[in-house]
């Protein structure tokens, strides 16, 4: 079955061709995937700390997550790995019932995702609205900063804060103004380097100049060995040793249904962040596939799950990772960090890597949103500035469903009072209503307020060419409306309804008049004549 929604899904083969991969492309997706690599690491770890597992489950779940989702996800070039906004919902269930727990869990996350995957639910990403994805970029760039101020900790003591600015000593005096000089000198080496040349990505020359400078000087700066040893082997294959029954199924279902959700959605906004940078577009099913197949085989070897991550997203296509060559080469480097490098990368000082997320933050950021808050509607605005708020005090699957349904009830109650009707009489006497704007849920009480049976003439005519009847409340209004109408024995006609109006308008249909300009859609409640709702059957 995976098989040949894999095929319907034009799964991209991945193959490395010479005519294709040139040697400057591969110069370039090289050194991009070993710039994602080096920011990884201190992100794998300290959302280790956060979900309360070792280090080493966050840097497995970066390797097998990150591979998995560059050979097979839905967009190129973006990548994939252990994030926060999981790990905060992992740690109640690693605190009260272990980390084989959390295994499963991420197994049972993988399947829903690959279900959602396989029934095209990816697709439904479109119905976020324009202001719901400034607020998240926004809400994420401020996320993304706040995470790096840990690192101004002392080192030892970041780890008790958790994924908050909670606990920890902060540094001061010297150690601070070191500190902040080396995050200062990465940003500008990377400022520079992007504009006056192209041979180095410009993350990995700010990240390699500043080591360079640190362990020369042999400068007393944190460093990525100061959060914890990323030394170890290859990951083994694992199956998590929990109870085989419902009891285990209770505890385990509700966080691997959130932890899905929160999955699909970063990940889904990622790829379309991602499209916007790259002028790519679609793969939703197939990213969320992807993510589906990662996570179950990281789940079995020992990882925390992940999903994408819009930092190393950005850090990626802006140092010019744009094929799915860079997002391997990203998984296969740190698995070399983690097998041969531990030494030589737990000498490269936090600073620099905190320099690089810092210029993510500002690339991120929409910093535009400040100059049409003032211009865009107030209901747009308040949006923006609701799921903003909401990504950083709460999470992002949360901010992105409340700005959703924020955005729908401000959308149904502006289209609830374009309902109206312009009226006239026709040379014989009868009353023509002229409905304009959509009928539905919202409007239907407002369509019925438009009438005034017991003043109209015996003929009355609604004519709906300018008007859309979008649902079962809709027609349920027509019908009343009718049936006063015949309760005082007066005539009414209904023109220009669409041919599955004439159908589900069961008690009215003798009242609809046949035009050959009558619309032609559907309305979506053929559920309510085979239940009788509208009466008849």
């Amino acid at each position: 079955m995976l098989a040949s929604f894999a095929g319907r899904l034009s799964v991209p083969e991945i193959k490395f061709s010479r005519d294709h991969y040139t040697p400057a492309l591969v110069r370039t997706e090289l050194l991009s995937g070993l710039t994602v690599a080096l920011a990884l690491v201190p992100e794998a770890v300290a959302f280790a700390f956060v979900a309360g597992v070792h280090p080493l489950v966050g840097l497995y779940a970066a390797f097998i997550v990150g591979l998995i989702t560059a050979l097979i996800g839905g967009r190129p070039g973006m990548i994939s790995g252990a994030t926060g906004a999981l790990a905060v919902v992992m740690v109640s269930l690693v605190a009260s019932y272990g980390v084989e727990y959390l295994f499963a869990t991420v197994v049972l996350m993988g399947l829903l995702q690959m279900a959602a995957g396989v029934l095209r639910l990816g697709k439904f990403i479109r119905l976020v609205p324009h202001p719901v994805m400034l607020g998240f970029v926004n809400g994420l760039a401020i996320v993304i900063f706040m995470a790096q101020l840990t690192q101004f900790q002392v080192p030892g003591t970041a780890e008790a804060g958790g994924h908050g600015l909670l606990g920890g000593e902060w540094l001061t005096g010297w150690p601070l103004a070191l500190m902040l000089g080396l995050v200062g000198l990465t940003m500008g080496i990377i400022w520079a380097a992007g504009r006056f040349q192209r041979l180095i990505p410009a993350p990995l020359a700010g990240i390699g100049i500043v080591a360079a400078v640190v362990i020369g000087f042999g400068l007393e700066v944190p460093r990525v060995g100061d959060l914890a040893s990323i030394k170890g082997g290859l990951p083994q294959f694992h199956l998590p040793s929990v109870p085989l029954n419902l009891e285990t199924l209770r505890i385990i279902f509700p966080y691997a249904v959130i932890l899905a959700m929160i999955g699909l959605i970063e990940s889904l906004l990622t790829l379309n962040l991602v499209g916007e940078i790259t002028g790519k577009r679609g793969g939703a099913s197939q990213e969320c596939v992807a993510q589906g197949v990662a996570n179950t085989v990281t789940g079995f070897f020992g990882g925390m799950g992940g999903c994408a991550m819009i930092g190393q997203s950005m850090i990626n296509v802006k140092s010019g990772g744009r094929t799915r060559l860079a997002g391997v080469a990203a998984a296969l480097f740190l698995l070399g960090f983690i097998l041969f490098g531990s030494s030589a990368i737990e000498q490269i000082p936090l600073a620099a890597l905190v320099g690089v997320m810092f210029m993510v933050v500002i690339g991120t950021f929409a910093w535009n949103s400040f100059r049409i808050l003032r211009r865009v509607p107030r209901t747009d605005a308040f949006v923006i500035l609701l799921v903003t708020g909401v990504t950083v005090l709460e999470d992002l699957a949360t901010a992105v469903v409340v700005g959703v349904i924020v955005s729908a009830l401000a959308y149904a109650w502006q289209n609830a009072r374009r309902i109206h009707a312009r009226t006239y009489l026709t040379d014989g006497g009868a009353k023509v209503y002229q409905i304009q704007g959509p009928l539905f849920f919202g409007s239907a009480e407002g369509f019925s307020e438009l009438f005034t049976p017991a003043d109209d003439p015996d003929e009355v005519i609604i004519d709906f060419a300018d008007s859309r009847v979008a649902d079962q409340s809709a027609l349920s209004a027509i019908e009343t409306i009718a049936a006063k109408y015949q309760a005082l024995g007066k005539t009414i006609q209904l023109r220009h309804l669409s041919h599955d109006c004439h159908q589900l308008l069961s008690r009215a249909g003798q009242l609809i008049v046949d035009s050959d300009d009558d619309p032609d859609y559907e309305i979506a409640v053929d559920y309510s004549v085979r239940t009788g709702m509208l009466g008849g059957h």
